[in-house]
C-alpha cells in the first residue's frame, strides 16, 4: 500500500504561496494565524491532501483544503492547484478587500494643500498684487 506523501507545515505554506518565505510562515503559524484541522499547530506539523487550514494574514481570512504537496515553490498558477479554497472564503475575501478599498478611498482627503508656484503667480495677477 502506498504511503501519503505529507510535509512540513511551514514548507508547504511556503510551496502554496501564502508566505514569501518560510520564516514569515513560521512566525505566522507561532502567532496563531494558522490553524490545522481547527487547532493551533507548530510549524514542524505534518499535512497531507485532505488537511483543512485556517489561515489569516492581514485582516484576510483563507479557509483551504490541502490538494497536493510539492516539494517545490512552483509559480503561482501551479501553487494554486495544491489547494482548494472555499467558495464562501473566496467572497469573504473579495468583499473584506472591497471594503477596505473603499474605506481607503473615503479616508484619502482632498486636495486642499499649498498652492503652486504656478497657482500663485495666477492669483497675484487675479488679486493685482
Amino acid at each position: 500500500m502506498a504511503e501519503e506523501v505529507r510535509m512540513r507545515l511551514d514548507k508547504w505554506l511556503w510551496a502554496a504561496r501564502f508566505f514569501k518565505t518560510r520564516q514569515l510562515a513560521v512566525e505566522a503559524i507561532n502567532g496563531g494565524k494558522v490553524h490545522l484541522n481547527g487547532q493551533r499547530t507548530k510549524p514542524g506539523k505534518e499535512v497531507g491532501a485532505g488537511s483543512r487550514l485556517r489561515i489569516h494574514k492581514n485582516s484576510l481570512e483563507w479557509n483551504v483544503t490541502v490538494e497536493r504537496i510539492s516539494q517545490q515553490r512552483r509559480p503561482a498558477p501551479e501553487a494554486a492547484t495544491l489547494y482548494h479554497e472555499e467558495e464562501e472564503s473566496v467572497l469573504q475575501r473579495k468583499e473584506a478587500t472591497h471594503e477596505a478599498r473603499l474605506l481607503r478611498a473615503a479616508a484619502q482627503r482632498p486636495q486642499t494643500a499649498r498652492p503652486s508656484k504656478r497657482d500663485r503667480r495666477m492669483i497675484h495677477r487675479f488679486t493685482g498684487k
